[in-house]
């Protein structure tokens, strides 16, 4: 006997159910708007990666989450973990083409096995918004001022949420100036990456186990206390740029802030819900030598990414949980066969002058075809019977306040 099939979807992954498609178009929607907005030009890429192409970060803990797997051909390839190395080849292959600097934006699918907890699936949709080949601070402001603009777009605003700002630049600085060596920074700061996952202590040999002594141990916990940023001057200009365009009140300074990637190198960001429920919202900061890892020229880059699974768990936990569903469009019903031609016809007539339709498949009664056309989510109703066809003329409801027009057929 053949094993039952289960009608669940693989372990992580995720069906989207007209139901689920109406948070997704509201989180898609302000994603695709912000970044229209804000000037960036979409683009995307194929789901399927070179394995050694996202092989170049190894050793870090996104190396271990990748689904990789040989091909017919023997070929070793794997399903993105993320957009941005794929946006680093794709700039690298036409670096010589293309103008700077890049303002990209897209909507990847992205996958990765890892342990599932609240906010995070196996496979995920995450918006990537990039600048390259920009050094100037306004690059990060863009960049952010677009993030905040989309949270916005979505319904939400800076009480609901902050976004975290530091720099690993600054960060190295005041390592150094604690007597830190530079070769010990990358496992000072993937360690302390880990902060508020693990214990301190499980911190602290961590940093041993990365070469720095008792006194360098205690000196770094010792920065983690850093709460003034004014002897960092790009942080200080972001700021002050924030201010003017208008979302600084969404910022705030937190030294603690790291970023696991090791690829970002300046000003780094997360941000959080207030109430501290979720996960990171989105993150992100500048990357300046990522394209120089997969064999491109040096050029400046600073991008985010901002995945859909906590930003909706955020907005039903903020707004309700029916708060996407949008009443809008005409449903169009008939009560007997005959008059399903008339039905149909007002239907095409609605649908090229803009109107959203969706017509009844067979006839109802009209206490069944209100209540469908209710639940359904339409902002009005029009039902045929015998008498309105021969007249040429029904009654269009609206379906909130339940008054009624009359149209003509």
């Amino acid at each position: 006997m053949a094993e039952k099939i289960s009608f669940e979807a693989p372990r992580g992954m995720r069906d989207f159910y007209p139901e689920d498609m109406v948070w997704r178009n509201k989180v898609f929607d302000a994603f695709r708007a912000a970044g229209e907005a804000a000037g960036f030009e979409p683009y995307d890429s194929c789901v399927v990666e070179s394995y050694e192409l996202l092989a170049r970060k190894a050793g870090e803990e996104v190396g271990e989450q990748i689904y990789h797997f040989f091909d017919k051909s023997e070929r070793h390839i794997a399903l993105r973990a993320e957009m941005t190395p794929t946006l680093a080849r794709m700039v690298a292959q036409r670096q010589a083409e293309l103008k700077f600097p890049l303002k990209w934006t897209t909507i990847a699918q992205c996958f990765r096995y890892e342990r599932m907890t609240k906010g995070r699936k196996r496979e995920h949709y995450q918006w990537n918004v990039d600048i390259i080949g920009e050094d100037s601070i306004l690059a990060e402001v863009e960049v952010i001022g677009a993030a905040c603009d989309a949270l916005r777009r979505m319904g939400l605003d800076s009480k609901d949420f902050k976004v975290h700002v530091s720099s690993r630049k600054f960060l190295g600085e005041l390592l150094e100036k604690s007597g830190i060596a530079a070769e010990k920074h990358a496992q000072v700061f993937l360690a302390l990456d880990k902060r508020g996952k693990m214990p301190d202590t499980e911190i602290a040999v961590m940093l041993k186990d990365g070469g720095l002594n008792d006194a360098e141990v205690a000196a770094t916990f010792a920065i983690m206390d850093t709460k003034s940023y004014e002897e960092c001057p790009e942080l200080k200009e972001l700021f002050r740029l924030a201010e003017i365009a208008g979302f600084a009140d969404c910022l705030m300074f937190d030294i603690s802030v790291i970023r696991g990637l090791s690829y970002y190198t300046g000003i780094v960001f997360e941000c959080f819900d207030t109430a501290g429920e979720f996960r990171a919202i989105f993150g992100g900061g500048r990357y300046d030598n990522l394209l120089t890892t997969i064999g491109g020229q040096p050029t400046s880059a600073v991008g985010l990414g901002f995945g859909d699974v906590v930003v909706t768990e955020l907005l039903k936990s903020r707004l309700g949980t029916d708060a996407a569903k949008v009443k809008k469009g005409v449903a169009v019903g008939f009560m007997f066969p005959e008059q399903r031609d008339a039905a149909l016809k007002l239907a095409a007539t609605l649908r090229k002058a803009g109107e959203k339709v969706n017509l009844s498949l067979k006839s109802q009664k009209p206490k069944k075809f209100f209540g469908a056309a209710d639940s359904s989510g339409a902002s009005s109703a029009v039902f045929l019977g015998p008498d309105d066809v021969e007249k040429g003329v029904a009654k269009l409801k609206n379906m909130e306040t339940r008054e009624e027009v009359e149209i003509k057929l």
